[in-house]
């Protein structure tokens, strides 16, 4: 199966992508805070690659304000807890944000907060898995392995418009 990895680049900073076979593994900003060891990222390849073409239209869609929900096919791997907390992100809707009690509590122990920040902060697929929408307690923004001002954008690209209007005056 072969691992590959590529770059391009967009609002938030050249973004480097990772596949494996037909699916996606990663998406990592520039200083992403969790890089994972480089035999994750294979061989270079081109952007026409398959996977990543579709990844490169579904996120150029998403940060135009296009799209609110990602086609491409994706594998995350991480251990058992990591992969619960990355599945529980992937339902988080478009819009929307919970904070890191909120995840520890559905996930059965709300004293679990730091250890569901530590899943999220390692999430490999940047975007496509919602980590940017989960915050800490009364909504404030806090680490985001790509950045607060690329965590900020992100959750302003996706505000209901009445937010964004009610924030004109």
């Amino acid at each position: 199966m072969s691992i590959r990895h590529t770059t391009m680049d967009s609002p938030l900073g050249q973004l480097t992508m990772t596949a494996r076979g037909e699916f996606l593994t990663g998406i990592f900003y520039e200083g992403h805070w969790h890089m994972p060891p480089p035999d994750y990222f294979g061989e270079p390849a081109e952007l026409e690659d398959p996977v990543f073409a579709l990844t490169r239209v579904e996120l150029d869609d998403y940060l135009a304000g296009q799209r609110t929900e990602f086609t491409v096919p994706c594998e995350a791997r991480g251990n058992p807890f990591q992969e619960k907390v990355w599945d529980r992100l992937r339902h988080i809707p478009f819009g929307e944000t919970v904070s890191y009690g909120e995840l520890a509590a559905e996930l059965g122990d709300p004293h679990l907060a730091q250890a569901v920040g530590s899943a999220v902060g390692r999430n490999p697929i940047s975007i496509i898995i919602p980590c940017h929408r989960v915050v800490g307690r009364k909504g404030h923004l806090t680490g985001y392995a790509g950045g607060l001002r690329n965590k900020r954008f992100l959750l302003e690209l996706e505000e209901p418009a009445a937010v964004r209007e009610g924030k004109l005056f």
